[in-house]
Parts: C-alpha cells; structure tokens; sequence
C-alpha cells in the first residue's frame, strides 16, 4: 500500500528514515515481504489441494475464502487494538496469530483434513491482518510527516519482493513435490498407498509455513524489545489499561465469537456465507461504542472513502482471483504442470512490480485517478484476450510455451499494478482522526478475494457462461475439473471488476483540493 505520490515534499534535507529509526524500519519492511511471501504462497495451494484432495475448484477456491475472509472479519478489531494501545503491541499479536496458524498446519498435515486446513489458513490470515493493518501506519509515524509518503512507498517496494520469494517456495517445495498421479489413478490406489503419497505431499504444504515461523519470531523479540515507538493521542488515551484491555478483548469477542458459534451450529454453513456473516460481530461493536460510532459515521458520509472502498472490494477480488486460477489456465491451454504453470504466475508477478515501478515515477508527472482509469481501459482489453486470444505457440522460452492469450494473461498483472496504493491514497485522502478506522475499512475490502475467487470457480466448474467463448472446447479435463470455454468464459469477471475500478477513477479523477 501506499499514498498518493503527487504531494511530495519540496525538501530533499530531511531524512526519510531518521538514523535512530532504523532498525525497527526495516523490521517493519521484513514484514511488508512476509505478508507479500504468505498471499503468493497460499495462491499456489489451491491448485495442489485440488491435486492433492482430488476436488473441484469451487472446493479448492476455499483456501481464498479463509485466507482473505480473515483480512475482513479481523481488520477491525487490528484498528481498535492500535487505538487503544499502539503500533507495538498489534504487531506483537498479528506476529504471534500468525505462529499459532502455522503451527496448525501440522495436525492438519496428520489428519490429512482439508478442513483443519481451512482453519489453520484463516488463523495464519488473520495475523496477516493484524499485521497489515497496523505496519503501514507504524511506518508513517517513523519520522518527519513531509517524508512519510516516500518512507512508504519504499516499505512497500519490498511486499512484490516477498511475493516473488513466496512463488518460489511455492513452486520448488510445493507443487513441485506433487505427485504426478491423476485423479483416476488416485482413486484406484490401495488406501494405505494413497495415505502415503498425500502425507507427503502435504509435509511440503507445511515446510515453508513453519519454517518461516523463524522469521516471525525473529522479528517478534526486536518489536518486544523495542522501546521508541511515540505515543500518540488515541480515542483510548484517557483510559485505565485495564479498561482499554476490557475494549480490546471485547472487540475480540465480537469477531471471534460468532464465528465459532456458528460453526458449531451449522458446521455444513457455506463458508462465503460464513465469513459474511462474521463481519457482522465487529460491526455491531463499533455501533455499541460512540467513540467508534461517531468515527465510523463520519467515514459513511464520504463519498470518496466509501466508495474507495468498494472499488477496493472489487480490485483485490480480480487480482486475487486472476492469480488463483492462472496457474489452471496456464495448465489447460498450454498442457504444462502445475510446477511449469507457476512459472508464467512468477512472469506476471515481475510484470508487475515492473509496472509499478514505472507507474509510482510518472505519478510525479500525471493524475495518479487518471493513470489508473487508463490502466483499467488496459486491464479490460487483456481480459478480452484472455477470452478470445488462441493459445496457438508464438515461441518458447527455455522450454516454455508463449501464446497470444497467455501474453494477455501476463500483461494483465501489470494493468493492475497501480490501482491498490492509487484507490489507498484517493479514499483516504483528507481524513483526520478517522485514519486507523479508514485503513480498518480498506484491509476489510480485502474481503474481495474470498468473493470473487468463488464467483469465478463457479462460472469454471458449472460451465454455464461458455456462451460467451462459443468455438472453444467444451472437453473437461478430469485433473482440472474444467474445459478451455469455462476457464475463458470465467475472465468475464475480471472485466467487470476493472469496470468498477474505471468508474471510481473517473468519479474522483480530481484531486480532493479541487472539488
């Protein structure tokens, strides 16, 4: 994420990152690249649980609906721990939630359960949130205010890092310890066998998960060391710790409680449905307390915050969605592994860290909101060619296949470079104490992924929009679980998301001192 590069200051004497800072930035910046390797690394879980579990997409796309519907059920109770304590101490809580969910990987890996997975998924997200929520601002706090925006965008130059390194994990530990064994000859193993192949597969599910616990609490004993973060004035300043700890624990309550709840009641409850319904806990929080209350209210009488983050909503879905199923498009219309396919995820990966560098340097020229209405005229076009672009062979590189539609698959990736941080900036742009709240709201937009994601499997999985790709196969391939037209058909989501994102753009193209 980062802010608006318009406003820069006019002072290049003042330092970014302030020498005694230092340390505790680039900690922070480790984190960045953590939560970045995490959301690129459990991308490539849903087509080896697809392998592994033998199941369809719709099941496999589970994964992102745990994995980002914890980034909304808990991005508001990360904002009211750092309102009503600091920076520090969520970052300590999101580092540790995200051991605990790691560490459930390993009964999951016994059990061979795709169910405990799901949890163990949705717990190790949930530190991500804390985590995201609260390192952002922490690194606006680390300095002088007129170079805050840069000290952020450098912070954020590390999170594509981190996605790169998770990609390679994923594809030389993960997929490429996939048994090549289709779903037929799994079904016709002898169980024990078949017990054997999974455990082993789903041992390097854990390894990288685990053992990037390391780095966790490597940088969770520096942060509960660390005595210089500044302490600001907070709707929880004036209080006893021991009623700011009664807040927080309740806030807690309200996200976590009814969830549980329902999973014990209606423990078959669709899990879109589930994560739905448990935002609604910290939302009735917020209502319960006026402090909150009058935040939240004053948000909702933004037309740019609101609507920030709905265009939020829709681009996190299309970017996490479009990554899911690249690696499956890549494998039914080139013919290649899932190992090989995660190689063109790693080609757009670098495409767009190179789109967003070149995109944050001419924001210093051009309308941040007018880059990316172009952007999104881009990304729709590149839909387009996913769709109805042959997958006829252009040439290859090092073995690997380059087709028109995968060419438009790729450059996709780099159309969407810009719109998170550009969306981040322009919806909260000109908020005051409403800040922590604000960026609670667009971490919760991250619920995107776990909508989206399934919107589209289902549009694989049922076939249904192959009307719009007619002249294509219309074969399943039983590994997949899908044909050529569904998986095409399925990018006519992707087009409406960036659709949403143009609007936006075009409805607050001028800058906020200008309306």
């Amino acid at each position: 994420m980062q802010l608006n590069m318009s406003n820069r200051s006019n002072s290049d004497l003042t330092p970014v990152v302030p020498r005694k800072v230092r340390p505790a930035f680039f900690m922070l910046v480790a984190c960045f690249a953590l939560w970045g390797l995490l959301n690129n690394m459990t991308d490539n879980l849903v087509p080896a649980f697809q392998r592994i579990f033998t199941m369809d997409q719709s099941r496999a796309g589970l994964v992102q609906v745990a994995f980002y519907g914890a980034y909304a059920v808990l991005a508001i109770f990360a904002s009211i721990l750092i309102e009503e304590f600091s920076y520090r101490i969520g970052l300590l809580i999101g580092l540790g939630i995200y051991v605990l969910g790691a560490l459930l990987y390993i009964p999951a890996c016994v059990a061979q359960d795709f169910e405990i997975y799901f949890i163990a998924i949705f717990v190790v997200a949930g530190g991500c949130s804390l985590m995201e929520t609260t390192c952002n601002p922490f690194v606006l706090s680390l300095g002088d205010k007129k170079t805050a925006v840069r000290r952020l965008n450098f912070a954020q130059a590390f999170n594509p890092v981190g996605s790169i390194t998770g990609i390679a994990l994923a594809s030389g530990l993960i997929l490429a310890n996939l048994n090549p064994a289709t779903a037929e000859e799994r079904r016709t193993m002898d169980p024990e066998q078949l017990r054997g192949i999974i455990h082993s597969e789903l041992f390097w599910v854990c390894a990288p998960y685990v053992g990037l616990c390391a780095i966790a609490l490597l940088i969770w004993c520096f942060f509960l060391r660390y005595k210089g973060e500044a302490r600001e004035e907070t709707v929880g300043s004036e209080k006893s710790v021991g009623s700011r700890l009664s807040r927080v624990f309740i806030a807690l309550l309200f996200a976590a409680l009814p969830l549980w709840i329902m999973l014990e009641i209606w423990p078959d409850l669709d899990k879109v449905t589930w994560v739905l319904c448990g935002m609604i806990g910290p939302f009735v929080y917020l209502l319960m307390m006026k402090d909150y209350r009058s935040m939240l209210f004053t948000l909702l009488r933004k037309p740019r915050y609101t609507c920030g983050v709905v265009a939020q909503f829709f681009y996190v879905g299309v970017q996490i969605a479009a990554w899911t199923w690249l690696n499956a498009y890549c494998q039914r219309e080139l013919g290649v592994d899932p190992a090989t396919a995660s190689h063109y995820y790693l080609a757009s990966i670098v495409m767009f860290i190179i789109c967003r560098w070149t995109a944050t340097y001419y924001m210093k020229k051009f309308n941040p909101a007018g880059m990316m209405a172009l952007f999104a005229v881009a990304a729709i076009i590149t839909c387009a060619g996913v769709m109805y672009l042959p997958s006829s062979v252009l040439f290859t590189i090092g073995g690997h296949p380059v087709t028109p539609n995968v060419i438009a698959l790729v450059l996709m990736s780099g159309c969407m470079s810009l719109m998170f941080p550009t969306i981040y900036g322009i919806a909260l742009g000109g908020l005051g104490n409403e800040v922590k709240l604000g960026a609670a709201g667009l971490i919760m937009a991250i619920l995107g992924g776990a909508v989206i994601t399934p919107w589209m499997a289902s549009i694989i999985s049922s076939g249904d929009y192959n009307c719009l790709v007619s002249g294509f196969s219309t074969e399943i391939d039983t590994t997949l679980k899908c044909s050529s037209a569904s998986l095409r058909a399925s990018f006519i989501v992707p087009a409406i998301c960036f659709a949403v994102v143009l609007v936006y753009a075009l409805i607050f193209r001028k800058p906020l001192e200008e309306k």
